[in-house]
C-alpha cells in the first residue's frame, strides 16, 4: 500500500534543498534530505530507494524519524556499546611514551613494546588496542623519514648562484646542468616478462608480470648534460666517474658551443669535478665556467630531473642484455626525449623561505 505524502514544513523544505543543492555537505546528509523531499511528493519507499541508493527499509527508518522528531531525526544519535576504558590520561601517556627514544637495544616501537611499558605503568592494554589508539591519532612510531641538512657554510651564496644562472643567465652564455648518473644496471630477467592483459569474458584483467629473478651483465655511467634553457640534453655512457672521463665530456660541450660565446656548468662536489687536470682543462678554456652546488644539495642541479624521468621511464622496468645494448637504448631515449624536450620551470629563486 502506497503511504500518504510525507507531511514537511516551509521552513523545512528551503533547509532540505539547500543540502541537496550543496557541494560540502555530506553524502549521508544529501541522500535523507532527498528521502525526505521525495516521501513529501508521494513516491513509495521502494521508488526512493531506487533513486537514493539505499535498501527500501532503510529508507522507511528515515522517512519515519522524520515523521516523528522533524529535522533532529534526521541527525545520527550515539552508537550504543561499551564506552571507552582508556581516559584522556592514559592516551597522553601512550603519545608521550611513543615519542620518546625506545628502551635499549631496540631501535625502534613496536605495538607490543607499548603495551608492556603502559602496563609497566599500570594501564592495562593490549597491542592490538594500541594499534588502534595511534591509527586515530595517525600516530605511526615505528615509521621513519628521512632528510639531508647541508652544512655548507656558503650554501646561500652557491645556491642563488645556481638560481640565478636558471633565471637570469648571462648574455652571450650557455648554460649547462652536468652530472652523471653511477650504477645504471644492465640487467635481463631469465624468463620472458608478460604483457598486460585486458579482461575478456568471465576471465579478470591481468597486469604485466614479470619474474624475480634476473641476470647481471654489468653497470655502466651516464655523463650527462642539459641545456637548462632550451631543454636539450647531450649525453654519453661510459665506465666510471674518473676525471678524464668529466674532461672528455666537457670538451665535447666546448665543442658544440658557438664561438664567442661562454659556457656555464652546474656541477656537484664529487671529487672528480676538482682534480688538477680539471683544472688546467679550465685554464685552458677560459670562457668556460663551473658553478658547484652546496653540498648535499642535488636538487639544486636540474639534470636531476631528467635523470629521475630516465629512471621512470627506460631503467626501472627496462631489460638489457649487455652493457652496451644498455648504452644503445640509453642513448636511443634521450634521442627520442630531445624531440620533445622544453625547459623545466624553476620557481626556487634562491632565497632562504621567510616563515610565514
Amino acid at each position: 500500500m502506497r503511504l500518504p505524502p510525507l507531511v514537511v514544513t516551509d521552513e523545512d523544505r528551503v533547509v532540505l534543498e539547500g543540502v541537496t543543492r550543496s557541494r560540502t555537505a555530506a553524502a549521508r546528509d544529501v541522500q535523507r534530505a532527498w528521502i525526505v523531499l521525495l516521501a513529501a511528493q508521494g513516491w513509495s519507499n521502494r521508488e526512493i530507494g531506487v533513486r537514493v541508493g539505499l535498501h527500501y527499509n532503510q529508507v522507511a527508518v528515515w522517512r519515519g524519524r522524520y515523521r516523528d522528531e522533524g529535522m533532529a531525526g534526521l541527525v545520527d544519535t550515539g552508537r550504543p556499546g561499551r564506552p571507552p576504558v582508556y581516559g584522556a590520561d592514559d592516551v597522553i601517556l601512550l603519545v608521550k611514551t611513543a615519542t620518546e627514544t625506545p628502551p635499549a637495544p631496540a631501535s625502534r616501537w613496536t605495538m607490543e613494546a607499548l603495551a608492556r611499558r603502559l602496563n609497566e605503568a599500570g594501564v592495562t592494554i593490549s597491542a592490538s588496542q594500541v594499534w588502534r589508539i595511534c591509527q586515530g591519532l595517525d600516530l605511526k612510531p615505528w615509521q621513519y623519514e628521512s632528510w639531508m641538512t647541508s652544512h655548507d657554510p656558503d650554501f646561500w651564496v652557491k645556491a642563488a648562484d645556481v638560481c640565478g644562472l636558471y633565471v637570469d643567465p648571462p648574455v652571450n652564455a650557455v648554460v649547462w646542468s652536468v652530472d652523471e648518473k653511477t650504477g645504471m644496471r644492465a640487467r635481463s630477467r631469465v624468463n620472458p616478462t608478460r604483457p598486460a592483459q585486458p579482461a575478456a569474458g568471465s576471465r579478470p584483467g591481468r597486469r604485466a608480470r614479470r619474474e624475480f629473478e634476473y641476470r647481471r651483465h654489468g653497470t655502466a655511467v651516464l655523463y650527462a648534460g642539459l641545456n637548462v634553457h632550451d631543454g636539450q640534453v647531450a649525453a654519453w655512457v661510459t665506465d666510471s666517474t674518473r676525471a678524464d672521463n668529466f674532461i672528455a665530456f666537457l670538451t665535447d660541450l666546448v665543442e658544440t658551443t658557438p664561438n664567442g660565446l661562454e659556457l656555464h656548468c652546474i656541477v656537484d662536489n664529487l671529487s672528480a669535478h676538482g682534480t688538477k687536470a680539471v683544472q688546467e682543462f679550465l685554464d685552458d678554456n677560459p670562457h668556460v665556467f663551473l658553478h658547484r652546488t652546496p653540498t648535499h644539495a642535488s636538487w639544486l642541479n636540474q639534470v636531476e630531473l631528467f635523470f629521475s624521468i630516465l629512471q621512470r621511464r627506460l631503467l626501472r622496468y627496462g631489460e638489457f642484455d649487455s652493457v652496451d645494448d644498455l648504452a644503445t637504448k640509453v642513448i636511443a631515449f634521450i634521442n627520442d626525449y630531445n624531440k620533445r624536450a622544453t625547459p623545466f620551470r624553476w620557481t626556487y629563486d634562491g632565497r632562504p623561505l621567510q616563515a610565514a
